[in-house]
């Protein structure tokens, strides 16, 4: 495999922020507040321990096997075969991934914009530039990213502040009124599914073009993302309280309030804005690491090669895998979290365990 392409830190960094930052914003709150009460903003805190555990492993391993993806390096730590049948397990959950992302672009579109439009008509358009994106590489897909954060942060800014403008401290009481449990309970669903996603780095670090910043580097898009959605999460609860639990997109509610309220008209054109450059991101990246690994588990020299079938197996995929919006919240606020944690945290944790074993008996065998 050819490591020409290389990303700078920088990009590493918002590529992360990105990746974790485009879709837990909008829905987060919701799950959040829905367990937690009005207590869901401080679940944030525990939240971020898988997303640093994931970090700090998967960081550690880039160490030891320097440029090499998590699907190379786990054959040499748990041996050929399993290393194989690891990379076929990693094949179906980013398959599996891609599919959900699509088909939770589409609906959040039929909802907000194009209600009669037919559903493979968004995902067709969303995977086909996506496709290209990966297919002009991991560099370009950075570029790109490098140039819309910015934009996409600069958007959220002044929508804050206005929250800022309508928030109500009162709704955050009684503070810890039911004790700590189900503060750790609405921690489940981002813990376990998407602050670790900073997973990505298991493919990405031998990208990076100074593989010394990406420590540094991943902590600061970590703990910046970790910030944001802490920030989000206490504004949607202090200017629509309770409520926020029985919204399916509540930051977008919010955003409807304050345009109903201010002087300002379909504020929610920024939210889909965000959602709909988050995600294409988002799946561009997931699409580049899905051909990773189908290119390196079956010693395919160039993953450009696959780009074309896979995109267009996700598009079938995403066509086959929800019928309503309903099924796919259900999924992703009860079944994800758990089978995420297995994926993005408990994995490489094993990976790192059992490398770390292995190097202390080979060291005192000698």
């Amino acid at each position: 495999m050819q490591t020409t392409e290389k990303i700078t830190g920088n990009q590493l960094g918002l590529l992360l922020f990105t990746f974790i930052g485009s879709t837990i914003v909008l829905t987060i709150p919701g799950w959040m507040v829905m367990i937690a009460k009005q207590n869901g903003w401080i679940s944030v805190i525990p939240s971020t321990s898988t997303g640093l555990l994931t970090l700090w492993a998967l960081i550690t391993l880039a160490n030891r096997y320097p440029g090499l993806t998590i699907i190379q390096y786990s054959s040499k730590i748990i041996g050929k075969w399993l290393g194989k049948c690891l990379g076929v397990f990693y094949i179906y959950a980013w398959f599996n991934a891609i599919s959900v992302m699509t088909i939770q672009h589409t609906f959040f579109i039929k909802a907000l914009l194009l209600p009669k439009s037919p559903s493979i008509v968004e995902s067709l358009s969303l995977l086909i530039l996506c496709g290209i994106a990966v297919f002009a590489g991991i560099e370009v897909i950075g570029r790109c990213n490098e140039f819309l954060t910015p934009l996409l942060l600069g958007s959220l800014i002044p929508i804050l502040i206005l929250a800022f403008g309508e928030a109500d401290p009162v709704r955050l009481k009684p503070f810890l009124g039911e004790g700590i449990l189900p503060v750790l309970q609405g921690a489940v669903i981002p813990g376990g599914a998407f602050m670790n996603q900073v997973f990505i780095l298991g493919w990405l670090l031998p990208y990076l073009n100074q593989p010394k910043k990406a420590r540094k580097v991943a902590l600061i898009a970590f703990f910046s993302l970790s910030i944001l959605v802490f920030i989000i999460v206490l504004l949607t609860i202090m200017v629509l309280g309770t409520l926020t639990g029985k919204l399916t997109y509540s930051f977008l509610s919010l955003m409807q309030y304050i345009g109903i309220e201010g002087s300002f008209e379909r504020l929610e054109a920024i939210a889909v804005a965000v959602w709909v450059l988050g995600n294409f991101v988002k799946v561009s990246v997931s699409l580049f690491i899905l051909c990773l690994c189908v290119s390196q588990l079956f010693g395919i020299r160039n993953y450009r090669d696959i780009v074309a079938p896979l995109t267009l197996l996700s598009i079938i995929g995403s066509a086959c895998v929800f019928k309503s919006g309903a099924e796919l919240q259900a999924f992703l606020a009860f079944i994800y979290p758990s089978v995420g944690f297995i994926t993005q945290t408990l994995i490489p944790l094993s990976l790192l365990m059992i490398d770390t074993i292995k190097r202390k008996v080979h060291h005192s065998v000698h």
